[in-house]
């Protein structure tokens, strides 16, 4: 390996910045987990701790997914979920490592790929996501969620906001060059 010098970095710009959306993936799985471990062992399964007159902190298990989509099955979903994950897992690092200093579509990819693992780890260990954070209205539920999924959230905004920039930029060119 080259030694570093101010004009030769150790690692090429575009390896340092993979590295970095893979740190801030795991940064987003330590922050989930941790915060998982915190709910799992301070509340009793249903317990509510009101916060806001509109959110609560409770812990509640969803062996489905979002908005706890096939949560009654037999078992089956916790793998199909897990194996569904581990493959947008390795198409993501495939995406980051290609192009790397695309910083909005490389920002929700890293997003997307934090909550994913974050929640495959729970999928794996517990056989069920754990959700703690509960908003509500009168008689009106969100679902509950947790870091992971706003992760996801997130980085789904970001990769659909990535593609209509994207799109505008292409229509500018192609009126540019016409």
């Amino acid at each position: 390996m080259p030694k570093p010098t101010p004009g030769n970095p150790a690692l090429p710009l575009a390896s340092r910045r993979f590295w970095a959306w893979i740190a801030g993936a795991l940064l987003i799985i330590v922050l989930d987990q941790t915060s998982k471990v915190y709910f799992n062992s301070q509340l009793q399964y249903g317990e509510r701790w009101h916060v806001l007159p509109f959110f609560d902190f409770t812990l509640l298990y969803n062996p489905g997914a979002a908005f706890s989509f096939l949560a009654d099955g037999q078992g089956w979903q916790r793998w199909f979920f897990t194996a569904i994950a581990l493959g947008a897992t390795g198409l993501i690092i495939y995406l980051l490592r290609r192009s790397p200093t695309q910083t909005l579509f490389c920002a929700s990819l890293m997003c997307i790929l934090g909550g994913a693992i974050g929640n495959v780890v729970d999928r794996i260990q517990h056989g069920h996501v754990i959700d703690f954070l509960l908003f509500y209205w009168k008689t009106w539920y969100f679902p509950a969620f947790n870091v992971a999924d706003i992760a996801i959230s997130c980085g789904a905004l970001l990769l659909v906001l990535d593609e209509v920039l994207r799109l505008r930029r292409d229509k500018r060119k192609a009126k540019a060059s016409a």
